[in-house]
């Protein structure tokens, strides 16, 4: 198919459906990613995905396009596997505490890699947190393989992972919008296909019930719930359902909270990065409790990490871990 056509194809202008099949979606990607389209097509062709439903095909098409230009990391040594997370969107209304997630998993031996953009797009980024942290970003993929073998944390950009994708998040930075891009970014994939535990939060693109059958197709393991502000951190105000897919199958590890803002009180009482990290340091220390939806996410992360082939055993270490401090 030529590009020509594809974009006539998701403008509606050709006979039939709108949608791609998966090696359409890959071609386009690719096109894409590659530097194949002049501006001007890249821009339509941007605007037209932004409208349009993702189908599960297309969703395989192009995160094999985005596999095909990602580089690839080694796990560490050690019985656990890498957590990988993905930062793009930045918090505006709430605390970004995923580096608070990351670090606790860190402590408990498991190697976490963070990937994502450097500023969150008029919110707090996550990189502006963990930066206040003193967890700086990798400039190369030597670093970040460095970090994870050693520190057991590595926060890693996207131009570090993928140059193609992140000239597409430059793109979406000049046209004022990029969701698409942005969810796609979400799905990068840095390590063999046995070799991670991946964090995905739903967005309006890649919602809860596609992520759910992109990751059970694609035969990776996933913890899956809707974000906090597209973000891949348990909102702490109330749990999301979380769910872990792994070998094509879905179970539900936590329920979803039915009560609201239950733990608002011992959250941080400012978003801004600063703030944010004294209040993450705070908690780690055990000086302040963790907002119980957090401890259920990391207990998920040592289960879906192979750190313990027990649910409930994953919760136990947890339990232990943030010494009982957690927000009830």
């Amino acid at each position: 198919m030529s590009l020509t056509h594809a974009l006539k194809q998701l403008s509606g202008e050709t006979a039939g459906t709108r949608e791609l099949g998966e090696r359409e979606a890959c071609a386009l990607l690719s096109a894409m990613l590659d530097g194949g389209m002049a501006e001007l097509e890249l821009g339509a062709a941007l605007a037209l995905l932004e409208q349009k439903p993702v189908t599960l095909d297309e969703l395989l098409g192009y995160s094999n396009a985005l596999a095909q230009r990602c580089s690839r990391l080694q796990r560490p040594a050690g019985v656990a596997r890498p957590v990988v997370f993905a930062c793009y969107h930045g918090m505006r209304e709430y605390p970004h505490l995923l580096p608070l997630v990351a670090l606790t998993l860190q402590r408990l031996g498991v190697p976490v890699l963070v990937h994502g953009a450097l500023d969150g797009g008029g919110g707090i980024a996550a990189a502006t947190v963990f930066r206040e942290l003193g967890v700086l970003p990798c400039a190369s993929l030597t670093l970040a393989q460095s970090r994870l073998d050693e520190d057991k944390l590595a926060f890693v950009p996207a131009a570090a992972l993928a140059p193609g994708l992140a000239e597409l998040l430059a793109v979406k930075g000049r046209l004022g919008f990029g969701g698409f891009v942005q969810a796609l970014a979400r799905l990068l994939m840095p390590f063999e296909a046995a070799g991670a535990f991946y964090v995905a939060a739903a967005n309006r693109v890649t919602g809860g019930e596609l992520l759910r059958e992109f990751f059970a197709a694609s035969d990776r393991r996933a913890l899956l719930f809707e974000g906090t502000e597209e973000e891949a951190f348990a909102d702490p105000r109330r749990r999301p359902r979380l769910e872990y897919v792994a070998a094509g199958a879905c179970r539900v590890l936590f329920d979803a909270e039915n009560v609201a803002l239950r733990y608002t009180a011992s959250l941080p009482q400012t978003i801004d990065a600063h703030g944010t990290a004294e209040w993450i340091r705070r908690a780690i220390a055990g000086e302040a409790p963790l907002p119980l939806p957090l401890v259920n996410q990391i207990a998920c992360c040592l289960y879906g990490a192979g750190y313990t082939d027990d649910m409930n055993q994953a919760k136990a270490i947890v339990a232990v871990e943030t010494g009982g401090l957690a927000a009830a």
